[in-house]
């Protein structure tokens, strides 16, 4: 099967299964949702929103967080791990976004992955979920799952998102990832996926499964 037709049908059965996803961070606004991708590094999502709703309720947006001092940002995000470079990487991501661009989080791949703590699979989660700009962010239950599936033979990102991005419309990048990590938490699990439950067993080559 060509690849472009083996990731449409990943894509298709995984949609008809869970359908148009949301993001599971909660935000309202991108700078919301860039500091909780930032936290969402080796931490569980409902950690992630129970610690962002007790900092936005002190510091909501770009020019109230750089105005934190990072001590106090560090104290609010702890439960979520590495804290120090987490809070040194938020506040000092909020003062460039303040300075460069008046506080308006930017709308490209080179300007927010110059941001501190932003690298490429962060910026397609913004660009996705709050520009409509399509994005394929590639984290460890995508890699996991298309690696598994064969439809791709890579652990990195980058490569995996080429892939993709070259074999599925545009439209589709947001969404499909999305689904993968859905179907990587639900089924798919790192180690014992649910083989006999998932829509994705006839085409799957169940690579690296004990």
């Amino acid at each position: 099967m060509k690849t472009s037709l083996f990731l449409q049908t990943i894509h298709d059965r995984l949609f008809s299964l869970y359908g148009e996803c949301i993001c599971p961070l909660h935000h309202d606004s991108p700078f919301q949702l860039l500091v909780a991708v930032m936290l969402s590094a080796q931490c569980r999502d409902e950690r992630v929103n129970l610690v962002t709703e007790k900092l936005f309720a002190l510091a909501p947006d770009a020019f109230s967080m750089s105005e934190m001092p990072v001590a106090d940002v560090e104290k609010i995000i702890h439960p979520c791990g590495l804290s120090g470079s987490k809070s040194r990487n938020i506040v000092a991501s909020a003062t460039l976004i303040c300075n460069k661009h008046q506080g308006r989080v930017p709308q490209n791949m080179d300007d927010l992955t110059a941001l501190p703590g932003i690298g490429r699979k962060s910026a397609n989660v913004i660009l996705g979920n709050c520009f409509n700009i399509p994005g394929f962010p590639v984290d460890t239950h995508v890699k996991r799952v298309l690696n598994r599936l064969g439809a791709v033979n890579s652990d990195s990102p980058e490569k995996i998102e080429n892939i993709v991005n070259n074999n599925i419309a545009p439209q589709l990048w947001t969404n499909f990832s999305h689904l993968i990590i859905q179907h990587g938490r639900k089924v798919c699990h790192a180690a014992k996926p649910e083989c006999k439950k998932c829509v994705l067993e006839t085409i799957c080559k169940k690579k690296k499964v004990k």
